[in-house]
């Protein structure tokens, strides 16, 4: 019964998907969520979900995409590209409402400088939809901690995952008060700071992810779904709590949140 809530299956490291897949129900994974960035990889979210029946979506854009950057930066680096409509992709969400579970990877990411202003106002329209189709969000905050809570916070959305959250303690304990959930990234073997958001939020309101390709729990090695347990073995550690407890506590997470 083990989830991994957050994942990029349309990566193009993943030209053994068949494998990847297989590997992951070998290894008690029952659900993957593999989370959409832009168009491209929206559309290849929803094949992978007609065609493999563990995989689930999430449709998103991730932040700095449909921003006029110069470059594409952030987990997909790529050459110079024309902003993405944000508009238009989010009308191809809400028509594909009924083959998702949640609008996501979407929020905001301050690694590049001077779009502060045009990001808070993508995410509040982001939110918008994800209000009116009913559906989760799975929030991107890289460098944005503080004021992505304050936008979801002032809007009426209540079912939101912060994921790979790296804010202060303070940040943790506020989002956590107001009801959110976190996913715990399989790099929680060696990454301090994301131990420390495992420790202070409440089984409750935890999941693990292994957002592969990226943050492997082993060095130099491509992440994968199958790798999720790591998360959940680190978890128990922490919280000095049996295995099986915390898959059972987690599986009734997925239940509330997206079911």
């Amino acid at each position: 019964m083990l989830i991994d809530i957050h994942c990029h299956l349309d990566n193009p490291q993943f030209n053994d998907i068949d494998k990847v897949i297989s590997n992951a129900k070998a290894n008690d994974v029952k659900v993957i969520l593999t989370n959409g960035v832009d168009h491209a990889t929206n559309k290849i979210a929803l094949e992978l979900a007609s065609k493999y029946d563990i995989v689930k979506v999430a449709l998103g854009v991730y932040p700095l995409f449909c921003i006029d950057t110069g470059l594409r930066d952030g987990a997909y680096p790529m050459d110079k590209v024309v902003p993405l409509n944000l508009d238009n992709e989010l009308e191809f969400i809400k028509s594909n409402k009924d083959k998702i579970i949640a609008v996501g990877e979407v929020g905001m990411d301050y690694t590049v400088k001077g779009h502060d202003k045009q990001q808070k106002s993508n995410f509040e329209k982001i939110i918008k939809l994800a209000e009116k189709i009913k559906k989760p969000v799975i929030v991107h905050s890289r460098k944005a901690e503080s004021d992505v809570i304050d936008i979801l916070e002032s809007s009426s959305i209540k079912k939101v995952l912060m994921h790979c959250f790296c804010g202060k303690k303070s940040l943790v304990k506020k989002a956590a008060d107001l009801g959110y959930y976190f996913s715990i990234p399989t790099n929680v073997v060696m990454a301090e700071n994301i131990q420390i958001v495992a420790n202070l939020v409440n089984i409750n309101q935890l999941f693990c992810e292994t957002d592969a390709p990226y943050l492997s729990p082993v060095k130099d090695k491509r992440n994968e779904p199958a790798f999720v347990v790591e998360s959940y073995k680190k978890i128990a550690s922490i919280k000095k709590m049996e295995f099986e407890e915390v898959v059972k506590n987690i599986w009734m997470n997925y239940q509330r949140l997206f079911i």
